[in-house]
Protein backbone atom coordinates (compact mmCIF):
# COMPACT_ATOMS: atom_id res chain seq x y z
CA UNK A 1 0.00 0.00 0.00
CA UNK A 2 2.84 2.38 0.82
CA UNK A 3 4.42 2.18 -2.65
CA UNK A 4 0.98 2.50 -4.23
CA UNK A 5 0.36 5.75 -2.38
CA UNK A 6 3.69 7.26 -3.41
CA UNK A 7 3.10 6.19 -7.01
CA UNK A 8 -0.43 7.63 -6.99
CA UNK A 9 0.61 11.06 -5.75
CA UNK A 10 3.92 11.02 -7.70
CA UNK A 11 5.89 13.13 -5.23
CA UNK A 12 9.61 12.39 -5.38
CA UNK A 13 10.58 11.31 -1.87
CA UNK A 14 13.80 13.31 -2.11
CA UNK A 15 11.77 16.57 -1.86
CA UNK A 16 10.88 15.63 1.75
CA UNK A 17 7.15 16.41 1.90
CA UNK A 18 5.84 16.79 5.43
CA UNK A 19 2.59 17.03 7.34
CA UNK A 20 2.49 19.94 9.78
CA UNK A 21 0.04 18.42 12.26
CA UNK A 22 -2.40 15.65 12.99
CA UNK A 23 -4.90 17.00 15.48
CA UNK A 24 -7.42 14.95 17.43
CA UNK A 25 -10.62 16.83 18.22
CA UNK A 26 -12.38 15.73 21.42
CA UNK A 27 -15.83 16.81 22.59
CA UNK A 28 -16.05 17.79 26.27
CA UNK A 29 -19.81 18.35 26.45
CA UNK A 30 -20.25 15.24 28.57
CA UNK A 31 -17.73 16.65 31.08
CA UNK A 32 -19.90 19.57 32.17
CA UNK A 33 -20.59 19.44 35.91
CA UNK A 34 -21.55 21.92 38.62
CA UNK A 35 -18.76 20.47 40.76
CA UNK A 36 -15.60 21.99 39.25
CA UNK A 37 -13.28 19.31 40.60
CA UNK A 38 -15.47 16.59 39.13
CA UNK A 39 -15.72 18.46 35.82
CA UNK A 40 -11.95 18.72 35.58
CA UNK A 41 -11.53 15.04 36.45
CA UNK A 42 -13.95 14.14 33.66
CA UNK A 43 -11.99 16.35 31.25
CA UNK A 44 -8.66 14.80 32.16
CA UNK A 45 -10.02 11.26 32.01
CA UNK A 46 -11.72 11.75 28.64
CA UNK A 47 -8.72 13.37 26.96
CA UNK A 48 -6.28 10.77 28.24
CA UNK A 49 -8.66 7.95 27.30
CA UNK A 50 -9.25 9.07 23.71
CA UNK A 51 -5.71 10.29 23.01
CA UNK A 52 -3.74 7.60 24.83
CA UNK A 53 -2.54 6.04 21.56
CA UNK A 54 -2.51 9.17 19.38
CA UNK A 55 1.21 9.94 19.46
CA UNK A 56 2.30 6.31 19.06
CA UNK A 57 0.01 5.70 16.08
CA UNK A 58 0.94 8.95 14.35
CA UNK A 59 4.65 8.21 14.73
CA UNK A 60 4.14 4.64 13.54
CA UNK A 61 2.26 5.75 10.43
CA UNK A 62 4.84 8.45 9.73
CA UNK A 63 7.62 5.88 9.85
CA UNK A 64 5.72 3.43 7.65
CA UNK A 65 5.13 6.10 5.01
CA UNK A 66 8.55 7.69 5.35
CA UNK A 67 6.73 10.96 5.94
CA UNK A 68 7.68 13.41 8.70
CA UNK A 69 4.69 14.54 10.78
CA UNK A 70 5.88 17.63 12.60
CA UNK A 71 3.44 17.77 15.51
CA UNK A 72 0.67 15.90 17.28
CA UNK A 73 -2.05 18.03 18.83
CA UNK A 74 -5.48 17.99 20.50
CA UNK A 75 -8.38 20.40 20.22
CA UNK A 76 -11.32 20.42 22.62
CA UNK A 77 -14.73 22.01 23.04
CA UNK A 78 -14.32 25.70 24.00
CA UNK A 79 -13.76 25.74 27.73
CA UNK A 80 -16.01 28.78 28.17
CA UNK A 81 -18.93 26.45 27.36
CA UNK A 82 -17.73 23.57 29.50
CA UNK A 83 -16.81 25.50 32.65
CA UNK A 84 -19.85 27.78 32.95
CA UNK A 85 -21.81 25.38 35.13
CA UNK A 86 -19.04 25.11 37.71
CA UNK A 87 -19.73 28.46 39.43
CA UNK A 88 -16.03 29.33 39.64
CA UNK A 89 -14.74 32.85 39.16
CA UNK A 90 -11.49 31.80 37.51
CA UNK A 91 -10.85 29.08 34.93
CA UNK A 92 -7.07 28.80 35.27
CA UNK A 93 -7.42 25.39 36.93
CA UNK A 94 -9.17 24.18 33.77
CA UNK A 95 -6.14 25.27 31.78
CA UNK A 96 -3.90 23.36 34.18
CA UNK A 97 -6.05 20.28 33.65
CA UNK A 98 -5.70 20.57 29.89
CA UNK A 99 -1.95 20.99 30.27
CA UNK A 100 -1.62 17.92 32.47
CA UNK A 101 -3.68 15.84 30.06
CA UNK A 102 -1.66 17.01 27.05
CA UNK A 103 1.56 16.15 28.88
CA UNK A 104 0.25 12.74 29.91
CA UNK A 105 -0.52 11.70 26.31
CA UNK A 106 2.60 13.34 24.88
CA UNK A 107 1.12 15.82 22.39
CA UNK A 108 2.81 19.11 21.54
CA UNK A 109 -0.16 21.43 22.12
CA UNK A 110 -3.79 21.42 23.17
CA UNK A 111 -6.20 24.06 21.90
CA UNK A 112 -9.62 25.07 23.10
CA UNK A 113 -9.12 27.42 26.04
CA UNK A 114 -11.49 29.47 23.99
CA UNK A 115 -14.63 31.60 23.86
CA UNK A 116 -16.99 32.74 21.10
CA UNK A 117 -18.03 36.31 21.83
CA UNK A 118 -18.78 37.77 18.40
CA UNK A 119 -22.20 39.00 19.51
CA UNK A 120 -21.71 39.43 23.25
CA UNK A 121 -20.48 37.87 26.48
CA UNK A 122 -21.95 35.26 28.77
CA UNK A 123 -20.75 35.23 32.36
CA UNK A 124 -18.56 32.24 31.55
CA UNK A 125 -17.07 34.00 28.52
CA UNK A 126 -15.99 36.92 30.66
CA UNK A 127 -14.40 34.61 33.23
CA UNK A 128 -12.48 32.73 30.57
CA UNK A 129 -11.20 35.89 28.87
CA UNK A 130 -9.92 37.32 32.11
CA UNK A 131 -8.30 33.96 32.92
CA UNK A 132 -6.28 33.85 29.67
CA UNK A 133 -3.15 35.75 30.77
CA UNK A 134 -2.54 33.66 33.87
CA UNK A 135 -3.55 30.46 32.08
CA UNK A 136 -1.03 30.97 29.29
CA UNK A 137 1.66 32.14 31.69
CA UNK A 138 1.36 29.06 33.93
CA UNK A 139 0.97 26.30 31.32
CA UNK A 140 3.25 24.96 28.62
CA UNK A 141 1.00 23.34 26.02
CA UNK A 142 -2.34 25.18 26.32
CA UNK A 143 -3.46 27.48 23.49
CA UNK A 144 -6.28 30.02 23.62
CA UNK A 145 -8.50 31.63 21.01
CA UNK A 146 -11.35 34.13 21.02
CA UNK A 147 -13.78 34.78 18.17
CA UNK A 148 -14.75 38.48 18.25
CA UNK A 149 -16.49 38.91 14.91
CA UNK A 150 -18.42 37.20 12.15
CA UNK A 151 -19.98 38.19 8.86
CA UNK A 152 -23.38 37.30 10.29
CA UNK A 153 -23.10 39.35 13.51
CA UNK A 154 -20.55 42.09 12.86
CA UNK A 155 -17.68 43.01 15.18
CA UNK A 156 -17.97 43.00 18.97
CA UNK A 157 -15.78 46.04 19.63
CA UNK A 158 -16.06 45.59 23.39
CA UNK A 159 -14.41 42.21 22.92
CA UNK A 160 -11.81 43.65 20.55
CA UNK A 161 -10.77 46.29 23.08
CA UNK A 162 -10.70 43.72 25.88
CA UNK A 163 -8.46 41.46 23.79
CA UNK A 164 -6.01 44.33 23.35
CA UNK A 165 -5.75 44.54 27.13
CA UNK A 166 -5.50 40.76 27.52
CA UNK A 167 -2.66 40.54 25.01
CA UNK A 168 -0.78 43.25 26.90
CA UNK A 169 -1.27 41.46 30.21
CA UNK A 170 -0.24 38.12 28.73
CA UNK A 171 2.95 39.66 27.38
CA UNK A 172 3.72 41.20 30.77
CA UNK A 173 3.21 37.92 32.63
CA UNK A 174 5.56 36.13 30.22
CA UNK A 175 8.07 38.98 29.88
CA UNK A 176 11.01 36.78 30.86
CA UNK A 177 10.18 34.60 27.84
CA UNK A 178 9.90 37.51 25.38
CA UNK A 179 6.09 37.58 25.71
CA UNK A 180 5.85 33.92 24.72
CA UNK A 181 2.33 33.59 26.09
CA UNK A 182 1.03 35.73 23.22
CA UNK A 183 2.27 33.16 20.71
CA UNK A 184 -0.41 30.84 22.11
CA UNK A 185 -3.30 33.31 21.73
CA UNK A 186 -5.31 34.02 18.57
CA UNK A 187 -8.14 36.52 18.01
CA UNK A 188 -10.51 35.44 15.21
CA UNK A 189 -13.27 36.53 12.93
CA UNK A 190 -15.40 33.73 11.43
CA UNK A 191 -13.58 31.05 13.42
CA UNK A 192 -13.82 27.55 11.86
CA UNK A 193 -14.93 24.67 14.04
CA UNK A 194 -12.44 22.13 12.69
CA UNK A 195 -9.14 23.99 12.46
CA UNK A 196 -6.17 21.67 13.22
CA UNK A 197 -3.63 24.51 13.48
CA UNK A 198 -2.47 26.10 16.70
CA UNK A 199 -2.91 28.36 18.42
CA UNK A 200 -6.45 28.65 17.12
CA UNK A 201 -7.63 25.04 17.15
CA UNK A 202 -10.91 24.23 18.86
CA UNK A 203 -13.46 21.44 18.61
CA UNK A 204 -16.65 23.22 17.54
CA UNK A 205 -20.20 22.68 18.70
CA UNK A 206 -21.16 20.89 15.48
CA UNK A 207 -18.29 18.43 15.62
CA UNK A 208 -18.59 14.71 16.49
CA UNK A 209 -17.46 13.04 19.72
CA UNK A 210 -13.94 12.61 18.41
CA UNK A 211 -12.25 13.15 15.06
CA UNK A 212 -8.89 13.36 13.31
CA UNK A 213 -8.01 16.51 11.34
CA UNK A 214 -4.86 17.01 9.28
CA UNK A 215 -2.95 20.20 8.56
CA UNK A 216 -0.58 20.12 5.60
CA UNK A 217 2.75 21.89 5.27
CA UNK A 218 4.31 21.62 1.83
CA UNK A 219 5.83 25.06 1.33
CA UNK A 220 9.19 23.55 0.44
CA UNK A 221 7.63 21.20 -2.13
CA UNK A 222 5.68 24.07 -3.70
CA UNK A 223 8.78 26.30 -3.82
CA UNK A 224 10.73 23.56 -5.59
CA UNK A 225 7.96 23.15 -8.17
CA UNK A 226 7.82 26.90 -8.84
CA UNK A 227 11.59 27.12 -9.17
CA UNK A 228 11.60 24.26 -11.69
CA UNK A 229 8.84 25.97 -13.69
CA UNK A 230 11.31 28.59 -14.87
CA UNK A 231 9.65 31.29 -16.98
CA UNK A 232 6.33 29.48 -17.42
CA UNK A 233 3.42 31.82 -18.09
CA UNK A 234 0.74 32.38 -15.45
CA UNK A 235 -1.59 29.71 -16.80
CA UNK A 236 1.17 27.10 -16.83
CA UNK A 237 2.32 28.17 -13.36
CA UNK A 238 -1.18 27.73 -11.94
CA UNK A 239 -1.40 24.23 -13.42
CA UNK A 240 1.92 23.31 -11.79
CA UNK A 241 0.73 24.67 -8.44
CA UNK A 242 -2.59 22.84 -8.67
CA UNK A 243 -0.91 19.54 -9.50
CA UNK A 244 1.59 19.87 -6.66
CA UNK A 245 -1.13 20.89 -4.19
CA UNK A 246 -3.15 17.85 -5.27
CA UNK A 247 -0.19 15.56 -4.55
CA UNK A 248 0.52 17.02 -1.12
CA UNK A 249 -3.13 17.05 -0.07
CA UNK A 250 -3.81 13.53 -1.30
CA UNK A 251 -0.90 12.18 0.67
CA UNK A 252 -2.06 14.04 3.79
CA UNK A 253 -5.60 12.70 3.47
CA UNK A 254 -4.42 9.12 3.03
CA UNK A 255 -2.20 9.35 6.10
CA UNK A 256 -4.94 11.04 8.14
CA UNK A 257 -7.44 8.35 7.24
CA UNK A 258 -5.02 5.59 8.20
CA UNK A 259 -4.42 7.21 11.60
CA UNK A 260 -8.17 7.67 12.16
CA UNK A 261 -8.89 4.05 11.22
CA UNK A 262 -6.24 2.71 13.58
CA UNK A 263 -7.54 4.84 16.44
CA UNK A 264 -11.14 3.86 15.70
CA UNK A 265 -12.42 7.43 15.28
CA UNK A 266 -13.90 9.27 12.29
CA UNK A 267 -11.68 11.14 9.86
CA UNK A 268 -12.55 14.83 9.79
CA UNK A 269 -10.87 17.20 7.34
CA UNK A 270 -7.68 18.17 5.60
CA UNK A 271 -6.82 21.82 6.12
CA UNK A 272 -5.38 23.01 2.82
CA UNK A 273 -3.43 25.83 4.44
CA UNK A 274 0.10 26.15 3.12
CA UNK A 275 2.12 26.37 6.33
CA UNK A 276 5.73 27.50 6.57
CA UNK A 277 8.56 26.57 8.89
CA UNK A 278 11.59 28.65 9.92
CA UNK A 279 13.89 26.35 7.91
CA UNK A 280 15.43 27.98 4.81
CA UNK A 281 13.56 27.02 1.64
CA UNK A 282 10.39 26.03 3.48
CA UNK A 283 8.43 29.28 3.55
CA UNK A 284 5.68 31.02 1.62
CA UNK A 285 7.84 34.11 1.14
CA UNK A 286 10.36 32.08 -0.84
CA UNK A 287 7.59 30.70 -3.05
CA UNK A 288 6.54 34.24 -3.93
CA UNK A 289 10.15 35.19 -4.59
CA UNK A 290 10.56 32.11 -6.82
CA UNK A 291 7.69 33.52 -8.89
CA UNK A 292 9.84 36.54 -9.73
CA UNK A 293 9.63 38.99 -6.84
CA UNK A 294 13.01 40.26 -5.69
CA UNK A 295 11.71 40.32 -2.14
CA UNK A 296 8.38 39.34 -0.59
CA UNK A 297 6.48 42.54 0.18
CA UNK A 298 7.43 44.47 -2.94
CA UNK A 299 4.86 45.58 -5.51
CA UNK A 300 3.14 42.54 -6.98
CA UNK A 301 3.24 40.52 -3.76
CA UNK A 302 -0.51 40.61 -3.17
CA UNK A 303 -1.21 39.46 -6.74
CA UNK A 304 1.32 36.64 -6.47
CA UNK A 305 -0.15 35.54 -3.14
CA UNK A 306 -3.68 35.59 -4.58
CA UNK A 307 -2.55 33.35 -7.43
CA UNK A 308 -0.82 30.97 -5.02
CA UNK A 309 -3.71 30.76 -2.56
CA UNK A 310 -6.31 30.13 -5.26
CA UNK A 311 -4.23 27.48 -7.00
CA UNK A 312 -3.54 25.63 -3.75
CA UNK A 313 -7.27 25.54 -2.97
CA UNK A 314 -8.23 24.34 -6.45
CA UNK A 315 -5.66 21.56 -6.45
CA UNK A 316 -6.29 20.58 -2.86
CA UNK A 317 -10.05 20.41 -3.24
CA UNK A 318 -9.71 17.84 -6.01
CA UNK A 319 -7.56 15.68 -3.73
CA UNK A 320 -9.66 15.72 -0.58
CA UNK A 321 -13.18 14.54 0.06
CA UNK A 322 -13.48 16.81 3.07
CA UNK A 323 -11.44 20.01 3.04
CA UNK A 324 -11.97 22.35 5.97
CA UNK A 325 -10.35 24.36 8.70
CA UNK A 326 -8.67 27.54 7.54
CA UNK A 327 -7.57 26.34 4.08
CA UNK A 328 -5.55 29.34 3.02
CA UNK A 329 -1.93 30.34 2.68
CA UNK A 330 -0.24 31.31 5.95
CA UNK A 331 1.94 34.42 5.97
CA UNK A 332 3.34 34.04 9.46
CA UNK A 333 6.30 36.38 9.97
CA UNK A 334 8.39 34.64 12.63
CA UNK A 335 7.60 31.11 11.40
CA UNK A 336 8.75 31.88 7.85
CA UNK A 337 12.48 32.58 7.39
CA UNK A 338 11.90 34.43 4.14
CA UNK A 339 9.16 36.58 5.64
CA UNK A 340 11.36 37.43 8.63
CA UNK A 341 14.17 38.41 6.27
CA UNK A 342 11.82 40.59 4.23
CA UNK A 343 10.62 42.27 7.41
CA UNK A 344 14.22 42.87 8.52
CA UNK A 345 14.99 44.53 5.18
CA UNK A 346 11.88 46.73 5.27
CA UNK A 347 10.13 44.99 2.37
CA UNK A 348 7.27 43.78 4.59
CA UNK A 349 5.35 46.04 6.97
CA UNK A 350 2.22 45.66 9.04
CA UNK A 351 0.28 47.56 6.38
CA UNK A 352 1.51 45.28 3.59
CA UNK A 353 0.76 42.18 5.64
CA UNK A 354 -2.76 43.46 6.26
CA UNK A 355 -3.24 43.97 2.51
CA UNK A 356 -1.99 40.45 1.82
CA UNK A 357 -4.52 38.94 4.22
CA UNK A 358 -7.33 40.13 1.96
CA UNK A 359 -6.42 37.32 -0.46
CA UNK A 360 -5.33 34.53 1.88
CA UNK A 361 -5.54 33.16 5.39
CA UNK A 362 -5.20 33.38 8.21
CA UNK A 363 -4.24 36.94 8.99
CA UNK A 364 -1.63 38.90 10.92
CA UNK A 365 0.20 35.91 12.32
CA UNK A 366 3.21 35.76 14.66
CA UNK A 367 4.03 39.44 14.37
CA UNK A 368 6.24 41.08 17.00
CA UNK A 369 5.75 44.76 17.86
CA UNK A 370 7.33 47.06 20.45
CA UNK A 371 6.62 46.15 24.04
CA UNK A 372 5.25 49.60 24.82
CA UNK A 373 2.51 49.30 22.16
CA UNK A 374 -0.72 50.29 23.87
CA UNK A 375 -3.73 48.04 24.36
CA UNK A 376 -5.73 50.51 22.26
CA UNK A 377 -3.32 50.20 19.33
CA UNK A 378 -3.36 46.41 19.58
CA UNK A 379 -7.16 46.52 19.60
CA UNK A 380 -7.18 48.77 16.53
CA UNK A 381 -4.89 46.34 14.68
CA UNK A 382 -7.27 43.51 15.60
CA UNK A 383 -10.28 45.55 14.46
CA UNK A 384 -8.73 46.24 11.06
CA UNK A 385 -7.90 42.59 10.49
CA UNK A 386 -11.22 41.11 11.59
CA UNK A 387 -13.02 43.72 9.46
CA UNK A 388 -11.34 42.18 6.41
CA UNK A 389 -12.74 38.81 7.45
CA UNK A 390 -16.23 40.14 8.14
CA UNK A 391 -16.58 42.04 4.87
CA UNK A 392 -15.08 39.25 2.76
CA UNK A 393 -16.90 36.43 4.59
CA UNK A 394 -13.66 34.61 5.40
CA UNK A 395 -11.62 33.65 8.42
CA UNK A 396 -9.02 36.16 9.53
CA UNK A 397 -7.08 36.28 12.76
CA UNK A 398 -4.43 38.12 14.73
CA UNK A 399 -1.55 36.59 16.68
CA UNK A 400 0.55 39.53 17.76
CA UNK A 401 3.26 39.79 20.41
CA UNK A 402 4.13 43.11 22.08
CA UNK A 403 7.56 41.97 23.23
CA UNK A 404 8.39 43.49 26.63
CA UNK A 405 11.51 45.63 26.55
CA UNK A 406 11.92 45.41 22.78
CA UNK A 407 11.81 48.29 20.28
CA UNK A 408 11.84 48.64 16.52
CA UNK A 409 15.19 47.42 15.25
CA UNK A 410 15.47 44.66 17.85
CA UNK A 411 15.08 40.98 17.03
CA UNK A 412 13.22 38.30 18.99
CA UNK A 413 13.71 34.54 18.80
CA UNK A 414 10.91 32.30 20.10
CA UNK A 415 12.58 29.01 19.13
CA UNK A 416 11.42 25.85 17.41
CA UNK A 417 8.60 26.11 14.87
CA UNK A 418 7.81 29.59 16.24
CA UNK A 419 11.04 30.93 14.77
CA UNK A 420 12.14 34.54 15.16
CA UNK A 421 11.58 37.95 13.58
CA UNK A 422 12.34 41.66 13.87
CA UNK A 423 10.17 44.04 15.85
CA UNK A 424 7.87 45.79 13.38
CA UNK A 425 6.81 49.42 13.87
CA UNK A 426 3.19 50.41 14.49
CA UNK A 427 1.66 53.73 13.46
CA UNK A 428 2.46 56.57 15.89
CA UNK A 429 -0.99 58.13 15.63
CA UNK A 430 -3.66 57.30 18.18
CA UNK A 431 -6.75 55.11 17.63
CA UNK A 432 -7.75 55.38 21.30
CA UNK A 433 -11.03 57.26 20.92
CA UNK A 434 -12.19 54.92 18.17
CA UNK A 435 -11.60 51.62 19.98
CA UNK A 436 -13.04 52.96 23.24
CA UNK A 437 -16.46 53.42 21.66
CA UNK A 438 -18.74 50.77 23.13
CA UNK A 439 -20.93 48.27 21.35
CA UNK A 440 -20.89 46.31 18.15
CA UNK A 441 -20.12 47.27 14.56
CA UNK A 442 -23.18 45.94 12.68
CA UNK A 443 -22.87 43.12 10.16
CA UNK A 444 -22.45 44.02 6.48
CA UNK A 445 -25.32 43.58 4.08
CA UNK A 446 -23.70 40.42 2.63
CA UNK A 447 -24.21 38.80 6.04
CA UNK A 448 -27.97 38.78 5.46
CA UNK A 449 -28.11 35.77 3.18
CA UNK A 450 -31.47 34.20 4.13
Amino acid sequence: MLSDVWEAVKIPQEVNPTIRTITMGISLWACIDSDPQLARKKIYDKITRYASRLVDEVERVGQEYGLPIAQKRISVTPIAFVAQSSREENYVKYAHTLDRAATAVGVDFIGGFSALVHKGFTHGDEILLHSIPEALATTEKVCASVNVASTRTGINMDAVYLMGKIIKETATLTAEQEGLGCTKLVVFSNVPEDNPFMAGALHGVGEPECTINVGVAGAGVIRRAVSQAGEADFGELVEILKKTAFQITRLAEVVGRVVAERLGVPFGIVDLSLASSPSPGDGVAEILEAMGLERCGTHGTTAALALLNDAIKKGGLMASTYAGGLSGTFISVSEDAGMARAASEGAVSLDKLEAMTSVCSVGLDMIAVPGDTSAETLAAIIADEVAIGVINNKTTAVRIIPVPGKQVGDYVNFGGLLGGCPILPVHPFSSDKFVRRKGRIPPPVQGLTN
